[in-house]
């Protein structure tokens, strides 16, 4: 995943998570798997194919990947955070989701980005 300072704007004032994204990503999953027509899907999305970062960088889109998710176990630290405790997870409270990844090119090597860092590259 990108590291802060990969895209403008820097501060936390200004980069704020959009309400519902989970929401606005599960919707966006559902509906890229099923488009006729990807790249106008990515276009209408707000996902850049080209983009720029504040340090001058190009990216460019290379692939959207999908994984799913599945967690199966929970870690609780010990007073003190150097030890925790792991519990299975009982299979009512197992929770699949999927997670798309953007895979962007910046010349030299392929950098990840999640759906809503992928949004605010803004780009071209």
């Amino acid at each position: 995943m990108p590291h802060k300072g990969d895209h403008e704007p820097e501060d936390d004032d200004h980069h704020h998570h959009e309400a519902d994204l989970d929401l606005v990503e599960k919707a966006f999953v559902e509906g890229f798997q099923s488009a006729p027509d990807p790249t106008s899907f990515l276009r209408l999305a707000g996902i850049p194919f080209e983009a720029r970062l504040s340090d001058g960088t190009e990216l460019r889109l290379l692939r959207v990947s999908q994984e799913r998710r599945v967690d199966m176990g929970s870690l609780t630290p010990h007073l003190g955070g150097r030890t925790f405790r792991y519990d299975p997870l009982p299979a009512q409270m197992v929770s699949k989701r999927d997670h798309l990844v953007f895979v962007y090119f910046d010349g030299e090597s392929t950098r990840q980005y999640a759906f809503e860092d992928a949004r605010a590259l803004g780009g071209r």
